[in-house]
């Protein structure tokens, strides 16, 4: 696949397929939290990508926001309430959570990243179009098939489509200061009230001026307003800041300069935290025992110890640069995080195609698209290709061609693909392209007699399948016990069922999306 790859079976305990658990894409608005139904798991706050509504799902959670007036949204990018939110939007919840997943929201937190003219949009270099470069304010984000994207689609803007629209971006920042966008929407053109953030440079109080990437920002310190107790002399020292104002060529007249996204990740000493972001410094050993460490992500140092429980497969050694990962653990007075829980955010498997009828659970929440398992949980989100519109789980229509990303799972012999994103097509697929699959994922057997290659959980037939490389070199590769990454295009019987033939089978690498 175009992205990196965790080169190991993720392994779980046969009880983790869940059995009725919430969707994550809908459902009536719950009642305020009953303890009895569970215990607390934390209290504090959780920020992370919406991926449900319903109250709000956020991090794995429902948090019912019924206690909320107004079920209101702190904002000053127009945000203001529940019902504004999108999928995929960075959220910060204040509240409490159970071990049953459930919460109570006591306080609702919306920023956006950016917000301005995209000036400029490059596709994935390596030609497959796993992810497009768009550049925003200077800025470059990533846009990936992960991405919600509001207001055009994610193949428009692989094919340049959308420069000079103005759009609005929740986003991560990344290890070289470039970001990943989480959440991508066109609104409506208005250079008075654009949003950057980035790394400054070049400061000048005298001159009341500095850069932030190509951008001019100039203030005036009589009218301008400075957020979380930053002062005009923290300037020279701040390494990233969020600025709003008017535009103008490439100059931001700022009208306000506040501390940058990492200041939704604060707490006090004590309070329990759930965080989703990408790593920006690696595992670093402390030498005490195997697993005791420290790495960095949202400005925040978290310390690892032989109690921190890793999930999805994950080793320490995996917490590597640009990784998307959700933590949950305890905030130290100094800001720091000791983690209790580590989990996989970014997707490691893909399939796309016209699901099985008749194979939509809406119980346990499956489908099977060309014969692989699809598993959706709370932090699954559905969305419609081209459209605005929020969709549910049990309400994916079986004509419909999906696109799933995921991460590649075995539960003892039950091996599925837990959905991160749906993306649902628009349209009804013709009947020739019912029989038609692509899925990208690690090889997990192979043989040549008889002649095939297990992916993603199915068996696909590859005599006569067209390799862009060598078939012989990945046998020997995969039977040395190297990892081994393919995209597989291939057809089945009718109605997606067995036997799937290989058309196509290529050869991905597990760094080539850098």
């Amino acid at each position: 696949m175009k992205r990196t790859l965790l080169n190991r079976s993720i392994g779980l305990t046969a009880g983790t397929l869940a059995l009725g658990i919430l969707s994550a894409c809908g459902g009536g608005a719950g009642t305020s939290l009953d303890v009895a139904d569970g215990g607390i798991r934390g209290t504090g706050s959780s920020v992370g990508p919406v991926s449900g509504f319903g109250s709000v799902f956020v991090n794995g959670v429902r948090f019912d926001t019924s206690g909320i007036t107004n079920r209101a949204v702190t904002s000053d990018d127009g945000i203001t309430s529940e019902d504004l939110l999108s999928e995929g939007m960075i959220l910060r919840v204040e509240g409490q959570w159970l071990d049953t997943n459930e919460g109570t929201a006591d306080s609702l937190e919306y920023d956006d990243t950016l917000r301005g003219p995209l000036s400029a949009l490059a596709p994935d270099p390596s030609g497959a179009g796993e992810f497009v470069t768009a550049t925003v304010l200077g800025q470059s984000v990533r846009v990936d098939r992960q991405t919600v994207v509001r207001g055009t689609s994610f193949a428009s803007l692989l094919s340049g489509q959308g420069e000079g629209q103005t759009v609005r971006i929740s986003a991560w920042q990344q290890p070289d200061g470039s970001y990943r966008a989480g959440y991508l929407a066109v609104v409506a053109e208005d250079l008075t009230d654009v949003e950057l953030e980035g790394v400054v440079a070049d400061v000048d109080i005298d001159l009341n001026q500095f850069r932030i990437g190509s951008i001019l920002v100039e203030y005036d310190d009589g009218s301008v307003i400075f957020g979380s107790s930053l002062t005009e002399a923290d300037l020279e020292s701040a390494d990233s800041l969020e600025v709003e104002g008017s535009l103008s060529g490439s100059t931001l007249t700022a009208r306000s300069i506040d501390r940058d996204d990492t200041r939704r990740y604060a707490g006090t000493d004590g309070e329990d935290i759930e965080i989703t972001n990408v790593v920006l410094d690696g595992f670093v050993p402390a030498g005490i025992d195997a697993r005791s460490g420290t790495f960095t992500m949202a400005g925040r140092t978290v310390f690892v110890d032989d109690q921190t429980e890793l999930d999805d497969g994950l080793t320490v050694e995996d917490l590597q640069p640009g990784l998307l990962i959700q933590v949950e653990g305890v905030l130290s007075d100094s800001g720091n995080v000791l983690a209790t829980e580590i989990e996989l955010r970014d997707a490691n498997g893909e399939v796309k195609g016209v699901m099985t009828p008749g194979s939509l659970s809406t119980a346990v929440q499956t489908l099977r698209i060309g014969g692989v398992l699809v598993q959706a949980t709370s932090r699954t989100i559905v969305t419609l290709e081209d459209n605005d519109q929020s969709i549910r789980f049990d309400q994916i229509p079986e004509e419909r061609t999906l696109e799933v990303e995921g991460i590649d799972r075995l539960s003892g012999d039950l091996h599925y693909l837990e959905a991160l994103k749906i993306e649902v097509d628009n349209e009804n697929a013709d009947l020739a392209e019912r029989t038609l699959f692509e899925l990208e994922g690690q090889v997990r057997d192979m043989s040549s007699i008889p002649s095939f290659i297990e992916v993603l959980g199915i068996r696909i037939g590859d005599v006569g399948a067209d390799y862009d490389s060598d078939r012989g070199t990945i046998y020997s590769d995969f039977n040395a016990g190297e990892a081994v990454f393919v995209e597989v295009e291939y057809t089945s019987a009718a109605n997606g069922q067995p036997p799937y033939t290989a058309d196509e089978i290529e050869l991905e690498s597990e760094d080539n999306d850098n």
